[in-house]
């Protein structure tokens, strides 16, 4: 693992280095199903709208200072009732991919998202990636399902598959 530290992340410092593996993401992976790169106002604006929210954006610094990766989570659904359930991105730099980020962020999220008194994690994965699939695993996620020809990118339909982590909170939920 890389020397790192996992903190806040999506100030406007950042939000050069985050367009920045947004956009090779989208330019070169099924990780994100988007067509289009992703503009500097509209990184900003969406890293302003997390904070707003209240909403964690996190990331991985190296000791140097750069930005490795960056995680968050957010609603899952609309509807009140899908209030203890959230759904997660990772996206690591090309770079840094392998060396321990994306579990040192998942864990991060985890550990936040129970602090939240959160219930359900998921994440959508796309079917061929095959490093995001073990790494939930390994931390305790598990299949949900999979829906079959969910997108379509780089000229073939995209299958995705969904893994879940119960946390074991909140203690007490409550309707409404």
């Amino acid at each position: 693992m890389q020397r790192m530290h996992i903190a806040d992340c999506g100030v406007p410092a950042d939000v050069q280095a985050i367009q920045n593996i947004l956009n090779a993401v989208i330019a070169d992976s099924t990780a994100l199903y988007d067509y289009q790169p992703r503009s500097l106002e509209t990184v900003s604006a969406w890293a302003q709208q997390k904070r707003e929210q209240q909403w964690p954006l996190r990331g991985a610094y190296h000791s140097n200072g750069e930005l490795l990766g960056f995680a968050t989570f957010g609603p899952f659904r609309p509807q009140p009732a899908y209030k203890y359930t959230v759904e997660h991105s990772i996206y690591i730099h090309q770079a840094h991919r392998g060396k321990g980020v994306a579990r040192a962020l998942l864990q991060d999220l985890i550990e936040t998202a129970q602090a939240r008194e959160r219930h359900i994690m998921i994440g959508c994965i796309d079917t061929t990636n095959v490093a995001s699939i073990r790494l939930h695993e390994k931390l305790g996620f598990t299949h949900g399902g999979t829906i079959e020809q969910a997108g379509f990118k780089f000229g073939c339909w995209l299958d995705v598959s969904f893994y879940q982590k119960r946390l074991g909170t909140p203690k007490q939920p409550v309707d409404g």
